[in-house]
């Protein structure tokens, strides 16, 4: 595939070009520093896709004064939700012809070693490594995530943070088993095999979802302990499910369910958890979560198969991806 002009050129032969697709949504006090930490990165990047999620704060001014070398802004028509956002990151990065792929939303900064230190590993799929501002260890990719099991509750059965405990208990390299779309890195023949972030989901599993379909298409994912991303929020997995959230936590848990269980009890899963839900709902989330967990179990059904834009053979079908504004150019309102 020829280079895209959109792409500098000043990478010499061998050399592989990087893309990082950040995606935002009325955050614009987050994604400044996180924008400032891109363009402190020993390595830049070729490419900056920031996709603006039809932001109503003031992130269209701060886009407009970033001076970032390689920014390009995709401001969408309206909230695409995050799962949406990186389809269109990934598919635009990847019509443009760059080899490395780097998602990231816009509550983390990249230390300036980390994309030398990602670039240096001759893998497909790798992932930084999370650390609040204090330097403890965050970082939730599963080690284990089980879907043949019917006893277990969660399918995240371990992970990195706590496996290890810090950093420096870590090896270099840590293999696993789902990432969050938070400093994952894939070539374009990852794309190319198996596709692109499904949309449906809008916010919640998304990456799960791609990282089940890498691994089962054969790659590894490799957590690269040297590769920081700082959070500049602190982790907070807890949301009310009884709340809209709580439907899309739901219903795409259910979908993974659906899609990559196992076997048949792993399959039947989500009815099961639907049941305990509206059974305990008198105890706990009320009435409210009792109709998150039943409808998003009824529409979970619906999403069983991946979306036709989001499989292998997607990327190549180009469409229209809003508005791509140049460096410096204020996005519309």
């Amino acid at each position: 595939m020829s280079r895209d002009p959109h792409v500098r050129p000043d990478t010499g032969p061998g050399v592989e070009t990087v893309a990082i697709v950040v995606v935002t949504y009325n955050r614009a006090d987050l994604l400044e520093p996180m924008l400032a930490g891109l363009g402190a990165l020993e390595r830049p990047a070729d490419l900056v896709l920031v996709i603006d999620n039809a932001s109503t704060d003031h992130t269209p001014e701060v886009l407009a004064r970033c001076g970032l070398r390689g920014l390009e802004v995709v401001r969408t028509p309206e909230n695409l939700g995050g799962a949406g956002g990186f389809h269109l990151g990934m598919r635009t990065a990847y019509e443009r012809g760059v080899d490395r792929i780097w998602v990231m939303d816009d509550d983390v900064v990249p230390a300036p070693e980390c994309l030398t230190v990602l670039l240096a590993q001759d893998e497909a799929c790798l992932t930084s490594v999370r650390e609040e501002r204090s330097g403890a260890l965050v970082e939730k990719a599963a080690t284990r995530f089980d879907l043949r099991n019917p006893l277990a509750i969660k399918p995240k059965t371990s992970m990195v943070e706590t496996d290890y405990g810090s950093r420096n208990a870590m090896p270099e390299r840590v293999e696993v088993e789902n990432v969050a779309f938070e400093g994952l890195m894939v070539r374009r023949e990852v794309v190319a095999a198996i596709g692109l972030p499904d949309p449906a989901f809008f916010i919640f599993y998304d990456d799960v979802d791609f990282a089940l379909r890498a691994r089962r298409a054969g790659y590894r994912i490799w957590a690269v302990r040297d590769a920081v991303l700082v959070r500049q929020l602190s982790f907070d997995q807890q949301h009310d499910l009884a709340g809209w959230k709580g439907y899309y936590m739901y219903r795409n848990l259910f979908v993974v369910h659906l899609r990559y269980g196992e076997n048949t009890l792993v399959r039947l899963k989500p009815w099961l958890v639907a049941l305990v839900v509206v059974l305990l709902s008198p105890l706990r989330g009320g009435r409210a979560e009792a109709r998150n967990v039943v409808r998003a179990v009824l529409d979970a059904r619906r999403l069983r198969a991946l979306s036709t834009e989001a499989g292998p053979g997607a990327p190549a079908r180009v469409g229209d991806v809003g508005d791509v504004s140049d460096p410096g150019r204020r996005p519309p309102g």
